[in-house]
């Protein structure tokens, strides 16, 4: 089969990734052999392949948002059966026994593995994926509609959740890609006032599209205090609007797996606001495994496959 691989981290434009020939991988235990119909791009596969996140293995296959067909079962794996199509997502799999994992807390465990990381991702023609771990997908949804949903999607439910919107909030959003723009959808069906941060102008225009109460650039004030606000941006400079946006005990989330440094905080401003901030990286699966109660629509044509997250 063909799969892209990481052969030497660096700038996209020094081509880091390489096309290769490897054997078609044989499902274990409780494993799928899956053949990939659609993967999609994550900000994250642009950290891998760039240095940001070191490969955990010589020539791993990056891919974390992968939509297939279940063409093999390996022993013990029962969930689905072959012909079914199944998505595969980041977290690849946990030892399943330690303090986080009982606690229902899975993204937390210390032998966590990920897939496009740890093991073969989605950018080949087949992976294999723990049974236990894979996704059921629904019906009605093209192959490209679905993928995002498997890493931007996820990530971004995560972080709405842990941001603790309050019914009818007021909902400020940094950066602006492919978490972002579906994570607007959910918060102005659900009633939220929504502001957009980012320096793109055209995020900033389909921010306004989507229905976002205002658009204005990363560093600029927020139109009014916020009740909730998420990070999506890697850059660690925009934590501090993001707090000095938030009203009193405000939560301010930062979803990214990775974040340039953040700045010393005036810890007497952060205070006096009663504002708190939590990461909401490594989301697990079963705090995703919710079915949506309402349609998003697919990204657009804008930014092309693999832009990163707009600042």
């Amino acid at each position: 089969m063909r799969a892209w691989v990481v052969h030497e981290p660096g700038p996209v434009a020094t081509g880091p990734l390489r096309l290769i020939e490897r054997d078609v991988p044989e499902p274990g235990p409780g494993q799928l052999l899956i053949r990939v119909l659609k993967c999609g791009v994550c900000r994250t596969d642009l950290h891998l392949a760039e240095g940001d996140l070191p490969p955990k293995a010589p020539e791993v296959t990056p891919g974390h948002e992968v939509v297939g067909e279940v063409v093999a079962t390996g022993p013990g794996a029962t969930r689905f059966a072959v012909g079914d199509r199944v998505g595969a997502a980041w977290l690849a799999g946990t030892d399943g026994s330690c303090r986080f994992c009982r606690r229902g807390l899975e993204n937390l465990c210390p032998r966590s593995v990920y897939t496009g990381w740890d093991i073969q991702g989605g950018y080949a023609e087949y992976l294999v994926a723990s049974d236990a771990y894979v996704y059921e997908l629904p019906g009605g949804f093209s192959d490209a509609e679905l993928a995002p949903l498997l890493c931007a999607g996820i990530i971004g439910y995560r972080a709405l959740k842990r941001a603790e919107l309050p019914p009818g909030g007021r909902l400020g959003i940094w950066g602006f890609g492919g978490s972002a723009h579906l994570v607007a959808q959910v918060a102005i069906a659900g009633g939220a006032a929504l502001h957009v941060f980012t320096r793109d102008e055209k995020a900033r225009e389909l921010a306004l599209g989507l229905g976002a109460a205002s658009a204005q650039d990363s560093y600029d004030p927020s139109p009014e205090p916020l009740d909730s606000a998420i990070l999506f941006a890697p850059v660690g400079d925009l934590v501090l609007p993001g707090l000095a946006a938030l009203d009193r005990g405000g939560t301010l989330a930062v979803a990214g797996i990775y974040l340039t440094d953040i700045p010393a905080l005036n810890y007497g401003v952060t205070a006096r606001s009663s504002s708190g901030w939590r990461s909401s990286s490594g989301c697990g699966s079963r705090s995703t495994r919710t079915r949506s109660t309402g349609p998003t629509r697919p990204w657009p044509t804008w930014p092309p496959s693999g832009s990163p997250e707009p600042r």
